[in-house]
């Protein structure tokens, strides 16, 4: 299930790079079908060592089926990075000093023309290299409870609330309407969870006696409300350990929390190398 539904994320925002534009040889290049059916039929043909190639960040061709390379890769802060020219906003620390949620649905809907544009092009140029696809990593709604966290301007302050507020514009404006055959964007909640700095060890950081009403009233709603509200549709998972777990390895964080009690149906995607962290010493080294 989990499986079929990287896939159908995948197909739903990036349906073309299936070669559906040929005639359809299978049904998974039928575009009358729903995401879920085509990702179903695409699974049975796919060998386990493709589906694993295609949960890398770095996906190849499965030239075989119709498949071109995606580069999962992608930021969009304040606009669509590293990619070119862009329009370039206020850093998000500023704009959430707006107060107005509105205004940023408009700043990132706007950016997502912008990213479905530049992705339209590269794609006609045969590029599908880093920053130049459809699933952008952001926002960021940790929490600013330290104005000495280097990452500190990329969040929307030391509010849960208005972090909630913003964060879930930002998501609608990227994804685009909810009832859309298609998303625009994927967007992606990060650092899940309780990654607010200090940033010199995050790698090895233990977030650990955590006050239950801390975690609940202060860390996690505004997660919650891009998952439950916006439908924002990739969670990405912190570095740091959470009571004792990697965060990207956290059974109670990514299976009880986000899975049980939330209902998250969408992709979890680790922080850069986060997976690694799991082993190599001065790091977590707990498995």
């Amino acid at each position: 299930m989990k499986k079929q539904w990287i896939i159908a994320c995948l197909i739903g925002i990036q349906g073309v790079n299936v070669q559906a534009q040929q005639p359809s040889k299978y049904p998974y290049q039928d575009t009358k079908l729903t995401a879920e059916q085509r990702a179903d039929d695409l699974l049975q043909r796919l060998t386990l060592e493709e589906k694993v190639a295609l949960m890398q960040n770095n996906s190849p061709a499965i030239p075989r089926l119709g498949i071109k390379p995606y580069e999962w890769w992608n930021e969009a802060l304040h606009g669509v990075a590293r990619a070119g020219l862009a329009t370039v906003f206020p850093q998000a620390i500023g704009m959430a000093a707006s107060f107005n949620d509105e205004l940023l649905y408009e700043v990132f809907d706007a950016v997502s023309d912008e990213a479905r544009a530049k992705n339209r092009r590269f794609n006609e140029r045969g590029q599908y290299k880093r920053y130049q696809g459809l699933t952008m990593w952001t926002p960021n709604v940790n929490i600013f409870r330290d104005p000495r966290w280097g990452r500190g301007q990329e969040t929307y302050g030391e509010d849960p609330y208005l972090s909630g507020r913003m964060g879930m514009a930002v998501v609608r404006g990227l994804q685009g309407p909810e009832d859309a055959e298609y998303d625009k964007l994927h967007a992606c909640a990060k650092h899940f969870a309780v990654h607010s700095g200090p940033e010199w060890n995050r790698h090895s950081f233990n977030a650990e006696n955590i006050a239950p009403r801390d975690l609940w009233e202060t860390y996690l709603p505004a997660f919650k409300e891009l998952v439950q509200k916006a439908g924002v549709k990739e969670v990405m998972c912190a570095y740091n350990r959470f009571e004792g777990d990697p965060c990207c390895g956290s059974n109670r964080l990514l299976t009880q929390i986000l899975r049980n009690d939330w209902g998250f149906k969408g992709i979890v995607v680790t922080d850069c190398g986060a997976i690694g962290d799991f082993f190599q010493r001065k790091k977590h080294e707990t498995h």
